[in-house]
């Protein structure tokens, strides 16, 4: 049997049998193929579809794991990959340099978000992918501290509700039972402020002040372990893989403020909520504050190849300058600053630049809150929730009271199967569905997205 990508089947069937025979699929319960979750072989992508091997298309509502901007085979993107492998496909980036890595460094310190009166983001460390980033920006942080002295700061704080990976440093950053559980014995434990997370506030509480008052309470942790913490990681303005949850900017503010005040890094992870998916290029912009450590990847390729970047300081930097070796950061990835991912990236920043996207992306966001603001009303819909192009519905048992149906209904998984045979992919995350798609997406796309989540909550809350 031949195994040239032009021999696989064009039978689904066939495809998912010679599949399930030798591949483990990522966040998957394998049991479940090809029984309750149903493989869904894919042969190509155009635009903001995909196709299957058997010819049935599939509307990507969520970006293919939030990572493509501006559609699958992107021309302009696909195309500067191909060109830059004709060049350079990769170098060791310990001691050389080239073109696309220079040239994306520096695009990037240009964009990324500023504060007056702060020190700017104005260096790039180049890593693999979104965990990564993660991992780069806490042992930077760590050891920047202790390369001035500070050697008592080694905890670090993030949030309730928060997800930054599946690598251990950065998984034990995150405080989702699902994926932290197992692995807890393994894992750094970080001390954890209660989330801003608005769907939390209280009766009649504002977002703003829900934002407000759970700041106060990452102010006494703070206060309680001066002098020890590193840094505050956070993912700004929406928790992702918590649910879609969404908080008021205002938090993003005071963070700052309080992280300044105890000499701790501030870490915002945008790796999936950078370029364009909450409204602005960056999250932090809305909150007109900058980080120490930006973290970026997924939809910093738009979508085309894995690839991360961690911006940071002068002042982190300089910490590292030094004639020994140890106090050099000698992390490093085979892959660091692949000039092909470098050279999509700058495809697709230079396609913001071209495209106005964003002016385009608010017009999208508005059709989509039009679209879903109906559902609003559902007796088993809890919330409508909207950041940018990311737009999230909420089921409950009970809407009023936001009571949950029982996990073990997997009322989710019912919506995901109704949506995928109607050619919308629905990945829910929980009881939690969402709208991610490429900023492609056209209006009678749209239109065919809310019918189907509409038909797909009424299936899954069904008796």
């Amino acid at each position: 049997m031949s195994n040239a990508p032009d021999s696989l089947p064009n039978d689904a069937g066939a495809w998912r049998d010679r599949d399930l025979a030798v591949v483990w699929h990522p966040c998957t319960q394998m049991k479940e193929h090809p029984g309750t979750l149903p493989l869904v072989p894919i042969r190509r992508g155009r635009g903001a579809w995909l196709e299957g091997v058997d010819g049935r298309r599939y509307l990507d509502a969520v970006s293919s794991w939030w990572t493509n901007l501006f559609g699958h085979a992107e021309p302009r993107i696909a195309a500067a990959i191909a060109a830059q492998a004709h060049e350079l496909e990769h170098v060791i980036y310990a001691g050389f340099s080239h073109g696309p890595g220079l040239a994306l460094a520096e695009a990037l310190v240009a964009k990324a978000p500023r504060q007056a009166g702060r020190e700017p983001l104005s260096r790039v460390f180049y890593a693999d992918n979104g965990s990564a980033a993660i991992e780069v920006a806490l042992k930077m942080s760590f050891h920047s501290h202790a390369n001035r002295g500070d050697t008592r700061r080694t905890r670090f704080i993030s949030l309730t509700n928060g997800y930054h990976g599946e690598t251990l440093g950065a998984l034990s950053m995150g405080d989702i039972p699902l994926y932290r559980r197992v692995y807890a014995p393994l894992l750094l434990e970080p001390l954890f402020a209660p989330s801003p997370d608005a769907y939390e506030a209280e009766p009649g509480e504002t977002a703003e002040a829900c934002a407000l008052r759970r700041a106060d309470q990452l102010a006494a942790l703070l206060e309680a372990h001066a002098g020890t913490v590193c840094a505050l990681v956070l993912e700004p303005l929406v928790q992702c893989a918590g649910g879609m949850r969404m908080f008021h900017p205002a938090y993003l503010r005071r963070a700052r403020e309080l992280c300044d005040a105890h000499g701790v890094h501030l870490v915002a992870d945008e790796i999936a909520v950078g370029f364009g998916r909450t409204g602005t290029l960056f999250a932090c912009e809305q909150a007109g504050i900058a980080p120490d450590f930006l973290c970026l990847s997924k939809g910093l390729t738009g979508g085309f190849l894995p690839m991360s970047a961690v911006l940071t300081t002068a002042h982190v930097y300089e910490a590292f300058l030094d004639d020994s070796r140890d106090r050099a950061f000698l992390h490093s990835h085979s892959y660091t600053g692949n000039p092909l991912g470098c050279a999509a990236a700058l495809a697709s920043l230079a396609i913001f630049d071209s495209d106005e996207v964003l002016v385009r992306n608010r017009g999208t966001a508005a059709r989509m809150a039009e679209l879903a603001a109906p559902l609003a009303a559902h007796p088993h819909v809890a919330e409508v929730r909207q950041t940018g192009m990311i737009l999230a519905f909420e089921m409950a048992a009970d809407a009023a009271t936001k009571r949950p149906f029982p996990a073990t209904d997997r009322r989710g998984l019912r919506a995901y199967r109704h949506a995928i045979e109607r050619g919308v992919v629905l990945r829910p995350l929980g009881d939690i569905l969402y709208w991610m798609p490429p900023y492609c997406v056209g209006e009678e796309e749209l239109t065919h997205l809310a019918a189907v989540t509409a038909s797909a909550i009424e299936e899954a809350t069904a008796p």
